[in-house]
């Protein structure tokens, strides 16, 4: 078993918004990413997701209804469900992506 220090590791990433895989659980990628205050535009996946924020705020727009996703808060958004990320979104984001039917 080894420890990941997920702050630390999306602290060290170059860009925000681009997430690096730190692992895998069964089929799904475990990722992290670090946000900056941007909005970034609608899209939608063809896998699930998890998003988990370590700290700081996550703003998402799921289809017309706003959402704020605070520290220690998730939210699971379905494969194929058009999401985006509203201007104020700062601090580190873990993300658990899951391929479809899992």
């Amino acid at each position: 078993m080894s420890l990941v220090d997920v702050k630390k590791e999306a602290a060290q990433l170059p860009d925000a918004w681009r997430s690096v895989v730190l692992g895998r659980v069964g089929t799904a990628a475990v990722k992290v990413l670090r946000m900056d205050g941007r909005e970034l535009p609608e899209e939608e996946h063809g896998t699930a997701e998890v998003l988990f924020v370590v700290d700081g705020v996550l703003e998402l727009e799921l289809e017309e209804e706003e959402l704020t996703v605070a520290a220690g808060e998730a939210c699971r958004i379905p494969a194929g469900k058009r999401h985006a990320v509203r201007a104020g979104s700062r601090g580190t984001l873990l993300i658990v992506e899951v391929p479809d039917g899992e």
